[in-house]
C-alpha cells in the first residue's frame, strides 16, 4: 500500500527546505564578510574609471553591459606603457593585501578515488603496433625496455596507499615500518631507464622550438595525445617518428602531468635526436614524480602526475608476502616481470594478508644487478648500510632471524668485494662442499661504497649468463661477478651508423658491412698510408671515411669556432678498444700550411660537443671562397710514426 502524503505534510517539507536554504546563505555570506576581498587586477582598476567616464559622457547609452563593451575595446587597444597605470596600482593594493593577510591554510587533501593521466594501457596499445624498424628506432633511443610493458593498469588502491606514505622532502617511501629511499638507480632497475649521462633540462628560449610548436600543433595545454597517436600510426621508424614515441610515453607513462595533453616544454630536449640516449632518465622520472605529488599534496591540482607504475612496481619488488618461494633469476629490468596475471596474483596475496604493508621488505633495489648473494640461516643481528643510497634500511637492519630460508641481497658497488673473497679464502676454507662455501663467522662484506653485514652466510657459486653484447654477436658466458670487467673490453659493443637520421646499431663489424651496402655513397674509401684530398663543403659538420683493406670507418669532424674550424679525426669503434690509428690533417693556403699528427680515438658512433681529443684549428682565412674547407687527410694502418 503506497502513503500519500498529504497537503499539510508537503507544505512542512517546503518550509524545511526553504529554512536549509536559507541557513546555507547566511553562512556563505557570513564567510565571504570574515575573509578579507581579494584585491582587483589592472582590468578591473582601468573598468571602474573607464565606465564611470563613458556613462557621463554617454547619457544615451543603454546600461552597464554597454559600457563595459566599450571598456574592454579600447583595453585591448592600449599599449604596455599605457596600462602600466593601472597595473603600478594593482601590484601595490597586491603587496599590501599579502602583508596584511594571513596566511591561507592549506587542508589536507583526502581523496577516496584517485586520478591521474599515467596511462600504461594506452601506451601499450601503441607498442602493438609498431613496426619492427620502429622498434629498431626505440631501442636506439635507450628506451628498449619500455617495449617489454606487460601491465596494462594501474592498481589505484595501492597507488593511493604509497602515495600517502611518500615522503617528498626525503624522496622516501615509508612502509612497513621503515624508510625506503628512491634513488634513479632504483628507476633503472625497475623502468630499466638509464640512471647516469646528462640532466635533461626541459627549458629554454622559446624561440629554439618555435617551428616544433608548430609542427606538434603545441597550444599553451600542451600537445594533444590523439594527435601524436596519429603520427605513430604512420609506417616510418626516422627522426619525426622517434620525437612523437618519446613525448606520448613522457605523457602517457613515464612523465605526466594533471593535464590530458603533453607538456610542451619536452620539445626542449627533443630538439637533437641523436643525443637523447645520453641523458639521465631516471634521474629525470624521479624528479617529475616528485614535483607532481608535491603539487598535488599542496592542492594545486585535482590529477597526480608523474610515473605511479613505477612507484606500484617498486613496492611489488621491494616487499614480500606469502611463504618463501624457490628462488628464481633476477629479471632486468623488472617491468617485464609484471603482466596482469602476476599483479592479480599479488594483489590476491595482499588481501589474504590483511591489505597492503603488511608484508617484509626483503632488500633495497638501488644497487648493481651483477652483485646477488644468497644469504641462509641468520644466526646473529643484520645490518644493512647502504652508503650508495646515503640512508640506512631502518628496523630491517636490527632484526633477528633464524633457520631463515636463502634471501637474495643486493650490494652496492661497481666491483666484486674483495673483502669478502679473501675472508671466505681465510675463514671458510676447511668448509668447501659440493661448490658451496659456508663462513660460519661474522663477515665484513664491503664494496666500492660500503656495505656491512654481520651474520652467517653461505654463497652459491656465482651466477653465468651471456654477455649483454649477445645480440651483436658475442658468444661469451661469463659470471655475474665478472660481468662488467668483460664488458669493458669486449670488441662486440655496439656502435650506431654515423649517417644522420639512421638509426642502425651493431658491432664495429656489423657497422661496416651495414655501411658498405646502405651507405657507399655517402663517404669516401681510403687507402692506409697514402694522402687523400678531401672537401668539407659549408653546411657538412662530417664526413665518413671507409677503409678499403678492412672496411673499418673513421669519421672527419669539423666544428665551428670564434675564429675558425676544429678537425678531427676518430675510429668509430668501441670506447673500450685499445687500437689507435696514426693520421695526418693538413690545411694549405698559398705558401701557408697547418698540420696536426695525432692518434684516433675511439667513439661508438657520431661525435657531439667538443671531446678531448687532439684538433687542427684552421682561421677562417684559410677557407676558400665557396665557404668549403679543403683538407689532405692521410690515416696509417700501424702505430708506426710516418716521416714528415
Amino acid at each position: 500500500m503506497t502513503m500519500v502524503p498529504s497537503e499539510e505534510d508537503i507544505v512542512v517539507g517546503k518550509r524545511k527546505e526553504q529554512e536549509h536554504s536559507e541557513s546555507e546563505r547566511s553562512r556563505k555570506k557570513k564567510r565571504k564578510q570574515e575573509a578579507a576581498p581579494r584585491p582587483a587586477c589592472s582590468w578591473v582598476h582601468f573598468s571602474r574609471e573607464f565606465i564611470k567616464e563613458y556613462t557621463a559622457s554617454h547619457p544615451e547609452s543603454s546600461g552597464l553591459k554597454v559600457a563595459t563593451k566599450a571598456a574592454s575595446d579600447a583595453w585591448k587597444l592600449m599599449s604596455p606603457d599605457e596600462k602600466a597605470k593601472y597595473t603600478n596600482r594593482a601590484r601595490e593594493v597586491w603587496d599590501k593585501y599579502l602583508s596584511t593577510t594571513p596566511a591561507r591554510v592549506v587542508k589536507p587533501r583526502r581523496q577516496t578515488k584517485l586520478v591521474t593521466r599515467c596511462s600504461p594501457g594506452r601506451l601499450l596499445n601503441v607498442l602493438q603496433r609498431l613496426t619492427p624498424d620502429q622498434k629498431d628506432a626505440v631501442k636506439s633511443m635507450g628506451f628498449g625496455s619500455i617495449l617489454n610493458l606487460r601491465c596494462r593498469t594501474l592498481r589505484r588502491s595501492l597507488c593511493l596507499w604509497l602515495l600517502e606514505r611518500f615522503n617528498t622532502v626525503r624522496r622516501s617511501l615509508e612502509i612497513c615500518g621503515e624508510r625506503i629511499p628512491l634513488t634513479p638507480q632504483d628507476v633503472e632497475l625497475v623502468m630499466g631507464l638509464a640512471s647516469s649521462g646528462k640532466d635533461v633540462v626541459n627549458s629554454g628560449p622559446d624561440d629554439v622550438i618555435t617551428d616544433l610548436r608548430k609542427k606538434y600543433n603545441a597550444t599553451n595545454r600542451g600537445i594533444s595525445v590523439r594527435l601524436l597517436e596519429e603520427r605513430l600510426s604512420v609506417p616510418e621508424a626516422g627522426e619525426d617518428f622517434k620525437r612523437s614515441f618519446l613525448l606520448y610515453v613522457l605523457g602517457t607513462l613515464l612523465c605526466p602531468t594533471a593535464r590530458l595533453d603533453v607538456s610542451p616544454s619536452f620539445l626542449h630536449f627533443l630538439t637533437n635526436m641523436d643525443v637523447v640516449h645520453q641523458y639521465n632518465w631516471g634521474k629525470f622520472l624521479l624528479d617529475r614524480l616528485v614535483r607532481e605529488v608535491a603539487r598535488f599534496r599542496q592542492g594545486k591540482q585535482r590529477a597526480v602526475g608523474g610515473c605511479l607504475l613505477f612507484l606500484q612496481l617498486f613496492y611489488y619488488e621491494s616487499v614480500a608476502v606469502g611463504e618463501p618461494s624457490e628462488l628464481a633469476p633476477a629479471v632486468f629490468p623488472c617491468l617485464s616481470s609484471w603482466g596482469e596475471e602476476e599483479i592479480s596474483e599479488r594483489e590476491k596475496q595482499e588481501r589474504e594478508l590483511g591489505g597492503y604493508g603488511s608484508g617484509e621488505v626483503q632488500f633495497c633495489l638501488a644497487s648493481k644487478p651483477d652483485h646477488i648473494f644468497r644469504l641462509s640461516k641468520f644466526k646473529y643481528s643484520v645490518q644493512v648500510v647502504c652508503k650508495e643510497r646515503g640512508l640506512g634500511m631502518g628496523p630491517l637492519g636490527y632484526r633477528t632471524q633464524a633457520d631463515r630460508d636463502p634471501l637474495i641481497i643486493r650490494l652496492p658497488g661497481d666491483e666484486y668485494c674483495p673483502q669478502l673473497e679473501q675472508d671466505l679464502h681465510q675463514d671458510g676454507e676447511d668448509h668447501l662442499e659440493g661448490g658451496i662455501i659456508t663462513a660460519e663467522d661474522d663477515i665484513l662484506i664491503s664494496g666500492n661504497e660500503g656495505c656491512a653485514v654481520s651474520m652467517d652466510i653461505e654463497i652459491a657459486d656465482p651466477v653465468r649468463a651471456p654477455c649483454r653484447n649477445a645480440q651483436y654477436g658475442c658468444i661469451e658466458i661469463v659470471d655475474c661477478t665478472k660481468r662488467k670487467e668483460h664488458e669493458e673490453i669486449c670488441i662486440w659493443a655496439p656502435c650506431a651508423c654515423p649517417i644522420h637520421k639512421c638509426i642502425f646499431v651493431g658491432s664495429s663489424k656489423q657497422l661496416s658491412e651495414h655501411f658498405s651496402s646502405k651507405h657507399w655513397d655517402s663517404g669516401r674509401r681510403f687507402e692506409y698510408n697514402s694522402p687523400l684530398p678531401v672537401t668539407l663543403n659549408k653546411n657538412e659538420s662530417s664526413l665518413v671515411l671507409q677503409a678499403e683493406k678492412d672496411g673499418i670507418l673513421f669519421l672527419l669532424n669539423k666544428g665551428t669556432e670564434s675564429i675558425g674550424h676544429t678537425v678531427m679525426i676518430t675510429c668509430i669503434s668501441p670506447s673500450s678498444s685499445k687500437e689507435q690509428f696514426l693520421y695526418d690533417l693538413v690545411s694549405e693556403r698559398g705558401d701557408s700550411c697547418l698540420r696536426l699528427k695525432s692518434y684516433t680515438n675511439n667513439y661508438p658512433g657520431r661525435v657531439e660537443g667538443s671531446p678531448p681529443v687532439d684538433f687542427l684549428l684552421v682561421p677562417y682565412g684559410f677557407i676558400n671562397s665557396t665557404g668549403s674547407l679543403d683538407l689532405e687527410v692521410c690515416i696509417w694502418n700501424s702505430t708506426d710514426l710516418g716521416a714528415d
